[in-house]
């Protein structure tokens, strides 16, 4: 679960976040904070998750420690690597398809780009963008370790019957583990 809000405030965020992740640890999923690295150390999330015009991933590793998840976003197989590099734990690369969730998110990369990646990239790769059930089975095709969706849920009739078929459908694909050990 990740919690992306770029107008408020950490402050305003604070408790809100507070509340995310005590729901998350009683469900057992894990909390991600979106770009606000100073956030997620005040309220202990499990981890954040940074991009091209955020904290740099050793700065946030240093503010948060060896044990909290970075996550960085890339948009091609160059940038994935370059996240790996940099020491992220996992990359969230796309959008795999169009997406109306970020404005400025670029053009879609494809499925392709997934498999491409899942060759030369060792951490796991989170599929973005524009991921629906009509489309899902392909990014598990090719390889995506996880998959990152809002519009296909939020704009859902019945979000809840949306969320479990996404999430039997991942999970028959072959989704791993995204936590470090030290947080399984």
């Amino acid at each position: 679960m990740q919690l992306r809000d770029k107008r408020a405030s950490d402050e305003e965020l604070r408790p809100i976040a507070e509340r995310i992740r005590d729901l998350c640890r009683t469900a057992g999923v894990l909390f991600i904070v979106n770009d606000r690295v100073e956030l997620a150390a005040r309220v202990d999330a499990d981890g954040v998750h940074v991009g091209d015009e955020d904290m740099p991933v050793a700065k946030a590793r240093e503010i948060l420690g060896p044990e909290r998840i970075i996550g960085r976003s890339a948009d091609n197989v160059e940038e994935a690597l370059r996240a790996q590099a940099e020491g992220a734990d996992y990359v969230g690369l796309g959008p795999v398809y169009t997406t109306g969730t970020k404005a400025n998110a670029g053009a879609p990369i494809g499925p392709e780009t997934i498999a491409a990646a899942k060759k030369v990239v060792s951490i796991p790769i989170v599929a973005i963008g524009g991921i629906t059930a009509s489309n899902i089975d392909a990014v598990i095709a090719a390889g995506a370790d996880a998959v990152a969706v809002i519009s296909a849920v939020v704009c859902a009739p019945d979000m809840e019957e949306v969320v479990r078929e996404l999430v039997g459908r991942f999970a028959t694909g072959g989704a791993r583990n995204l936590a470090p050990p030290s947080l399984v």
